[in-house]
């Protein structure tokens, strides 16, 4: 076969210009470190790694919203945290009010502190993160919860954050939650006298006290608190009485009224279906309480009650057994209201630790996660210098032997091969 010159010359010129191709293909590998400097070197590994990169970004933005997450339960742990020690201080002072030997004075100055501690518990509810978010305000964060009158302003969705492919948390609770709300489960009950039993300017004689309700026995049907009570009396028959109206909150069956006898000096009153309810003092005729389930009631706010409280205290009752009656009957109702909220508080700090503790575990598994990407990306990317560098002394070898023979074959000659 008769082989042409330019034939010849086409040949080493392409055997070189395929060589160079190729050493400038391992200079840029080895200059960036992928093995993949295009996708056609490798299209699968290549959709592999774009997944694997999609699935690195996603994994770090969840850590991101777990940080922030952390954050904002943090911020909410410190304000929960001054709240129980308020809350803490508040019921040792009930405790001090209701020391008899207390003068008006007194009493007004306890009066002065608990208002100043309802200043307080405001500024602590609308506490905000470290984004000017309001933390108790729901899924409004740019709504103030609370206004000056300790209303709520926000609603109550909580604001979730997706701290994980299947886990959404949420990021801060709900304020009417934290501070309007009784102990999610209690069976305590709230007793409330008529503002009306220690009204004595209007001929009032009474200083009976109701004390704390009890569920003495479970199998009567009120296990789970579902009744609230009514009670009135009667002193004008003999022997007086005291009539008991049970209502059923969750049932829905009619109120049942039931008329016991007073003797005087008695310590319980039996309000039916299984339970009691302390009383000291004497009632009046027309003297009228209810007690209720903390767990159905809407009376429970913080606000309120500190607000309530003192307006009491400043009201002068000195040597008034009738208003001092009254007081103690205030106090017992603050008292068992600070109670709830109290533990109340304490249940949702719990719940803001165990979310801050998944926090943690979702970041130790994301981390892991992290570093199995990253190793998968490395092996579909990452270049193995060992092997490239001995590509690369392969191939300079070989583009030096293309470049040696294709100058030998350039200085063949029909007229000087005897040479």
């Amino acid at each position: 076969m008769r082989i042409s010159s330019s034939l010849v010359f086409q040949t080493g010129l392409k055997t070189i210009n395929t060589q160079q191709s190729d050493l400038l293909h391992l200079y840029q590998q080895i200059g960036t470190g992928q093995k993949m400097v295009t996708p056609a070197d490798d299209p699968l590994g290549a959709s592999q790694a774009i997944n694997l990169s999609q699935s690195q970004a996603l994994n770090a933005r969840y850590a991101d919203n777990r940080a922030v997450a952390n954050q904002n339960l943090g911020t909410e742990e410190d304000a929960l945290n001054s709240l129980t020690l308020l809350l803490q201080d508040v019921r040792t002072r009930l405790v001090e009010a209701g020391n008899g030997t207390m003068s008006d004075a007194d009493r007004g100055t306890l009066a002065g502190v608990l208002r100043q501690a309802q200043m307080t518990a405001l500024g602590i509810a609308n506490s905000t993160d470290g984004n000017g978010q309001y933390l108790f305000s729901g899924s409004r964060g740019d709504v103030k919860p609370y206004d000056d009158s300790g209303v709520y302003m926000g609603d109550g969705l909580q604001r979730l954050i997706q701290a994980d492919q299947t886990r959404r948390i949420a990021g801060g609770d709900v304020g009417a939650d934290v501070f309007e709300r009784a102990q999610p489960g209690t069976r305590a009950y709230l007793s409330v006298a008529d503002p009306a039993n220690a009204d004595s300017a209007g001929g009032k004689t009474g200083t009976a006290v109701l004390g704390e309700a009890t569920i003495v026995d479970n199998t009567q049907g009120n296990a789970d608190a579902r009744y609230s009570f009514s009670i009135a009396f009667d002193t004008t028959t003999s022997p007086a009485t005291y009539t008991v109206t049970a209502t059923d909150l969750v049932g829905g069956t009619p109120a049942v009224t039931t008329t016991h006898n007073w003797t005087p000096g008695q310590k319980t009153l039996d309000l039916g279906v299984g339970t009691t309810v302390e009383i000291r003092g004497e009632p009046d005729n027309g003297d009228l309480f209810t007690v209720e389930p903390l767990q159905h009631s809407t009376s429970v706010n913080l606000f309120q009650a500190l607000g309530d409280l003192a307006d009491v205290l400043e009201q002068p009752s000195q040597g008034d057994s009738v208003s001092l009656a009254g007081l103690s009957n205030m106090l017992n109702t603050a008292s068992q209201k600070l109670a709830t909220l109290y533990d109340n508080v304490l249940t949702v700090r719990a719940s803001v630790g165990a979310r801050m503790n998944e926090l943690t575990a979702l970041e130790n598994t994301g981390s892991q996660r992290n570093l199995g990407y990253a190793k998968a990306l490395s092996n579909i990317e990452d270049l193995d210098y060992y092997e490239a560098s001995t590509q690369l002394s392969l191939r300079k070898m070989a583009l030096e032997g293309a470049g040696l023979a294709f100058q030998t074959i350039q200085s063949l000659s029909l007229f000087n091969r005897n040479s």
